[in-house]
């Protein structure tokens, strides 16, 4: 369980974003020298050295956005230059992308913080500069929309795997139909149907809670409160809930930490979201009530879950479920050991999962609750523990910048150094950009900056 640092505060953490800044843009100028995009998109590193893996493209975003958030971080123009000139040249193609799941990642990262940075008014823009990257997020949000499965109780967006699947990761993806909504796009289907992207969104985030939440209520034998399937499959003939899945975790009935990370920071910050959105736009789909009950009901549970299972410091392994974590013995009370012989940690998780934390608790302060501090707090626990080392990347040679991050550990596509037994001590393309979006947050706060949210861009 979690040691939650009560007394932690955000300014106690500015020499760590300094030197964390420090460190972030050596990393990117590292990358954006050696590394060759003719090979395909940057995912994880090996030996330090970051390299692509063909599934989906999903992580370009991420490499491009790092770089317009090290500009928002640091005020540094050669980062912007470089984000905003490979986001024009590079990121069309992510665009009108039918076969991912992953228009929030890769478009939001890009377009979203280069639109948001015109409204925050650090970037100076002309009126073409803005509606090109207004049109990018008006489509993206069409195209993640149009991957839609239709069941009994609403909807969803389905995964690369077909339409009977739903991921929970896709619960932070989703916010590219937010921005699209709020940007007043009208997606249209067969015989010119207006479809509602805010309706859409919603029954996503429902199904999501619904589905791929768990909250100890007898639900299956595996049932705890708070725990996630990354995968939820469908029968698409009538529309009925068939089973949990796994794709990247060990089973359907553990909890893949990086996919329970996802739902945490996807469900907190839409809860902020719907703070934007008016009472009346909400009452044909349920009401307010409703809608942030179940969102809030899953964005508890699931931060619940991650403070209850993760080790001491607030970095999780892998899965709950790892096959061989009983060999590391009573590895909640204690820090996670990244170089255990036994099952890897996921640092990734651990960023996206400190965001969701430090939303949530956000969030519940501002509604008085008194858990608000528990979140909050919580969430700088973990964002304090990756800025330093051993996570943190502070070698010149090493182009990752979060280590000890994983990709996919059933399938053995992380990399082992010589003489361990488990992956350990590289970085991915996602952990980074999360680290930095974790960073950047706090950051803004110390600055006395506007709140970031990914919804600054259509404000």
């Amino acid at each position: 369980m979690i040691k939650v640092r009560a007394d932690l505060k955000v300014d106690a953490l500015a020499g760590a974003l300094q030197r964390f800044w420090s460190h972030s843009g050596e990393k990117i100028e590292l990358i954006r020298r050696n590394y060759d995009l003719s090979k395909g998109t940057p995912v994880y590193t090996v030996e330090g050295k970051y390299t692509t893996r063909g599934w989906t493209e999903w992580t370009q975003g991420f490499q491009f956005g790092s770089a317009i958030l090290q500009f928002d971080g640091t005020g540094d123009k050669n980062f912007l230059e470089y984000g905003r000139t490979q986001t024009v040249a590079l990121m069309a193609p992510h665009i009108s992308h039918t076969g991912v799941h992953d228009h929030g990642f890769n478009n939001v990262s890009t377009y979203g913080n280069l639109l948001r940075l015109i409204k925050e008014g650090k970037l100076g823009s002309n009126e073409w500069e803005v509606n090109f990257y207004e049109l990018a997020l008006k489509i993206s949000g069409a195209v993640q929309a149009s991957r839609w499965t239709s069941i009994k109780s609403g909807g969803y967006v389905h995964s690369f795997n077909g339409a009977h699947s739903l991921f929970v990761d896709t619960m932070r993806s989703v916010r590219s139909l937010m921005v699209s909504y709020k940007l007043k796009h009208v997606m249209q289907g067969e015989n010119d149907v207006k479809i509602s992207m805010l309706e859409r969104a919603l029954q996503h985030m429902e199904a999501t809670a619904t589905y791929s939440v768990f909250y100890g209520e007898g639900r299956d034998q595996y049932d705890i409160r708070g725990r996630t399937a990354h995968e939820i499959i469908f029968n698409t003939r009538d529309g009925n809930y068939r089973c949990p899945n796994s794709q990247q975790g060990y089973t359907g009935f553990t909890t893949w930490t990086r996919g329970l990370a996802w739902a945490m920071c996807g469900f907190a910050e839409e809860l902020e979201f719907l703070d934007t959105v008016a009472d009346a736009e909400l009452e044909q789909f349920g009401g307010r009530k409703k809608i942030e009950a179940f969102m809030l009901k899953a964005a508890r549970a699931t931060c619940d879950f991650y403070i209850e299972h993760s080790p001491t410091d607030g970095v999780p392994y892998w899965d709950t479920g790892a096959p061989e974590l009983y060999k590391l013995k009573d590895y909640l009370d204690r820090p996670a050991d990244p170089f255990n012989e036994y099952e890897p940690v996921d640092s990734s998780a651990a960023a996206i999962a400190s965001q969701g934390l430090l939303r949530l608790g956000k969030y519940l302060q501002g509604k008085k609750d008194p858990d608000g501090d528990k979140y909050w707090q919580a969430g700088l626990t973990v964002a304090g523990t990756l800025l330093e080392e051993p996570y943190l990347s502070t070698k010149n040679n090493h182009e990752g910048l979060l280590l000890h991050s994983v990709y996919h550990w059933p399938n053995r596509w992380d990399y082992v150094p010589k003489g361990a037994k488990v992956a350990q001590g590289e970085s991915s393309m996602w952990g980074d950009y999360h680290i930095r979006e974790v960073a950047l947050y706090l950051q803004k706060m110390l600055n006395k900056e506007p709140y970031y949210t990914f919804y600054n861009c259509v404000k």
